[in-house]
């Protein structure tokens, strides 16, 4: 990671949370769950309560646009945020 740079950070007090647009360089696309390392350092919280939305490359470039949620508690997270459901196995 060359760098990590916050473009628009903005409160939204009706779901709790931090909305949060930034801007990060790269050799290969970011995992989420580095950026939400990165991002719980930068703001002070437990990695647990970032969610990152989506993660933007700008073509022909190593620079990433991340779009991304920082929530005041995890029962706010999973209350708000919907859940992932994992496949179930196939049988062969």
């Amino acid at each position: 990671m060359e760098y990590f740079k916050v473009i628009s950070e903005r409160e939204n007090g009706l779901f709790s949370r931090k909305e949060i647009i930034a801007e990060m360089q790269n050799a290969s696309s970011p995992k989420r769950t580095d950026i939400e390392t990165i991002m719980s350092g930068k703001f002070s919280v437990a990695p647990d309560l970032v969610k990152v939305d989506r993660i933007i490359p700008k073509f022909g470039s190593d620079i990433f646009t991340i779009y991304a949620k920082i929530y005041k508690s995890k029962e706010e997270k999973e209350s708000i945020e919907p859940r992932i459901k994992t496949p179930a196995a196939t049988p062969q």
